[in-house]
């Protein structure tokens, strides 16, 4: 195997520490310590679990290949700037930064400097979606609905950019078109962003897009459904499954439990039903391993920092309607 990438993390709250022992596990990243801006903090979470805790962010970065940013949406910018001009490459959880303008300047940033940054749109990797990648062709409606319980964290950022930024990441990477048209319509309930929103992308090939995402439900719900010509795929991000409805001209000659539809000009199509195998892997680690992966061999990640600006631009879109 190739030597190992050395990484420190930037924040260590409930997301940091998640990464922080995924990636001592890695077999791609040397974990070199972490910094966050509570020393307490800090020195409780080194004492616990071992990791080295730097006092001086500086320090982190001259020792490191790699920094992966799990801090506030609002630091996200210069933590990323500062790391690409002391030449590291840049790992940083969703959404990329707080403003478009801050997203594109670190796009040109780590062009100029010959790095590679990766956001950390994570349902991208769920096991789910990439079970059933494959199977969305070209859809022309979609329907996305992400509903959670309220949680304070995250609260710094309204739904759109909080929750439904996710769904707008995973239905860009499938329509390969322009958005042309946003409508959308949010609610602020218990903070002074919206808790709950909704939103209709009209894109320039036809597809249309029913996003909805809540962060005040009494249930969880992560789920898409793709309806494109001739099939249509439901893809369950939290149950971790994948259904594939497919219709094909049926044959002359069928088997006796075959469901044949015929419609209203005798046409008549026959129905599969498909359940992909949805194999078992640990989703956050699968982004940050295939960012190792894009840094040796120096191709564009999976969701490059270009990706991250594009979904974010879309999120302003949805939050400029109400």
């Amino acid at each position: 195997m190739d030597k190992k990438l050395k990484i420190g993390v930037l924040g260590a709250g409930h997301l940091g520490k998640i990464h922080l022992r995924l990636l001592k596990e890695s077999n791609h990243f040397d974990l070199v310590g972490f910094y966050d801006t509570q020393p307490q903090i800090a020195a409780k979470i080194s004492r616990e679990f071992g990791y080295r805790s730097f006092s001086d962010i500086n320090q982190l970065l001259q020792a490191v290949d790699v920094v992966d940013i799990v801090t506030p949406t609002l630091t996200h910018f210069d933590l990323a700037k500062k790391a690409l001009q002391n030449g590291l490459h840049v790992f940083l959880e969703k959404p990329i930064t707080a403003t478009v303008e801050e997203a594109n300047e670190l796009v040109s940033l780590a062009k100029s400097k010959g790095l590679l940054g990766m956001v950390g749109q994570v349902e991208r990797f769920n096991q789910a979606f990439r079970a059933a990648h494959s199977y969305i062709k070209d859809p022309k409606f979609i329907e996305a609905h992400r509903l959670a319980e309220f949680n304070p964290r995250g609260t710094d950022v309204s739904v759109i950019l909080d929750l439904m930024i996710h769904d707008i990441d995973a239905i860009l990477s499938v329509v390969k078109s322009k958005v042309i048209n946003v409508q959308a319509n949010g609610v602020s309930v218990i903070s002074q962003t919206p808790d709950i929103a909704n939103a209709r992308l009209q894109f320039e090939n036809g597809c249309v897009a029913n996003l909805t995402a809540s962060r005040i439900s009494l249930k969880t719900m992560r789920k898409s459904r793709f309806f494109q010509q001739d099939a249509y795929v439901s893809v369950d991000y939290f149950e971790k499954k994948v259904e594939i409805v497919r219709m094909q001209d049926a044959p002359k000659s069928t088997e006796d439990f075959a469901m044949i539809l015929k419609n209203a000009e005798g046409v008549e199509k026959q129905i599969f039903f498909d359940n992909p195998e949805v194999l078992e892997s640990n989703a956050i680690l699968s982004e940050l391993e295939s960012f190792a992966d894009a840094i040796r061999k120096n191709k564009e990640p999976v969701v490059s920092l270009q990706a991250g600006t594009s979904a974010l631009e879309v999120a302003y879109q949805i939050i400029n309607c109400f």
